[in-house]
């Protein structure tokens, strides 16, 4: 049977939360160690990272969490009309030319100048349908895998797909399922045994949090939503065109000098604090669409949660089983108590994600599941019946 339909799954006009997976042709290790060849393809994962997020400075996209591995990449996407719409139609043109300006200089697209911008923002009808991409998760896909397709195979000296296809989507139905699948992509370098605990595991989005606490800074990858003055166009692209090496474009201050920011900055923030619901928080930062969390409950609670939930015994294989007979937490059985979780379940929700919800186009507690299922006509939700067991009213 066929994937779901993208409209059946989410719509650029609602918020939603979406687990996105993006693997490999072939499910080749494209960026990581070749067993066959020897080559450490593993650079390449900066190189996604670092697309990710440039787009999360300019899509209506907050990225959540995110994993980068040898031959597939994760992410937790929640699109954001709510603030698209708060967008004036110069910021929205700024914002679409940085990514899709049609011009290309050398290896990479140039500056939007501002004469680009006026011309965009003056055609209304075209506004409206780039409003609409800027907050559709599939446009994000698009702009993220193509640029690396390409680079990849112009190293390699290649032709053909690099990507596997069209990315599988999930959506997150509730809390429930947003925790157990955040804990699910944080963990994965941890679960197949390339890292020992999540303080350690590179190029995920808690690696990037546990780092900027500790006071890490990048050279942010972030589109300058600044139009080149028209009188100087022809100077700033011949001066981007230089600064071009491996892919990597760099992203310069005012006084010409790497803008630097915590490593964290362009992710979203995880809590969800004591806001309103309806505040789109807006940031203006010019790295992220905004500053709303996701779950509630504090970084500190969650790391502690995934480093307890990151201590399994590894056995042959990579696969990895529970401590024995080990008591759960008093902290962490209140945040999974909270959620309906059984904590003596949780580990295996988070460990066995893929078995629990690998088929099912959502994922969630069964109620939530049932309720998704009704909402588009259907009877339930492949792992519905079997995930019921990791929570306490089963």
């Amino acid at each position: 049977m066929g994937r779901t339909k993208r409209g059946e799954q989410f719509a650029t006009d609602e918020i939603c939360i979406v687990h996105t997976i993006q693997r490999c042709v072939r499910r080749a290790f494209l960026a990581g160690r070749d067993d066959k060849t020897g080559v450490d393809y593993s650079f390449r994962k900066e190189w996604i990272r670092r697309r990710m997020e440039a787009l999360a400075s300019v899509f209506g996209i907050d990225v959540l969490t995110y994993a980068i591995m040898s031959n597939h990449l994760h992410s937790i996407l929640r699109n954001r009309p709510d603030v698209v719409a708060q967008w004036s139609d110069e910021e929205v043109a700024i914002r679409w030319l940085q990514v899709f300006s049609g011009k290309r200089l050398e290896d990479q697209l140039a500056d939007p100048t501002q004469a680009d911008v006026e011309k965009l923002a003056n055609d209304s009808a075209r506004l409206i349908v780039i409003r609409q991409r800027l907050s559709d998760i599939s446009w994000f896909m698009r702009a993220l895998a193509e640029p690396i397709a390409r680079l990849a195979n112009r190293q390699d000296e290649c032709t053909g797909r690099f990507w596997e296809g069209r990315f599988k989507a999930q959506r997150i139905v509730d809390e429930a399922g947003l925790l157990a699948c955040a804990m699910y992509v944080d963990l994965n370098p941890v679960r197949a045994a390339l890292a020992h605990s999540p303080d350690r595991a590179e190029h995920t989005s808690a690696y990037d949090r546990i780092e900027a606490e500790n006071g890490a800074e990048i050279e942010s990858a972030a589109f300058d939503l600044v139009a080149v003055e028209n009188a100087k166009a022809i100077e700033v692209r011949q001066a981007a065109a230089r600064s071009v090496s491996g892919g990597k474009r760099r992203r310069l201050a005012r006084n010409g000098k790497p803008k630097r920011v915590k490593r964290d900055g362009w992710l979203a923030p995880l809590s969800l604090g004591r806001k309103l619901a309806s505040d789109p928080e807006v940031s203006r930062s010019g790295l992220r669409a905004s500053d709303k969390g996701f779950l509630n409950l504090p970084w500190r609670e969650y790391l502690a949660l995934l480093r307890w939930t990151s201590q399994e015994k590894p056995t042959v294989g990579g696969c990895r089983k529970s401590r024995d007979q080990e008591s759960v937490p008093t902290s962490v059985d209140r945040v999974l108590s909270r959620l309906g979780i059984s904590g003596s379940m949780w580990r295996d929700l988070v460990w066995n994600f893929k078995r629990y919800f690998g088929r099912s186009s959502c994922a969630g507690s069964p109620q939530a599941m049932s309720a998704e299922a009704a909402k588009n006509s259907k009877f339930w939700y492949s792992g519905q019946r079997q995930v019921q067991a990791c929570f306490e009213s089963g």
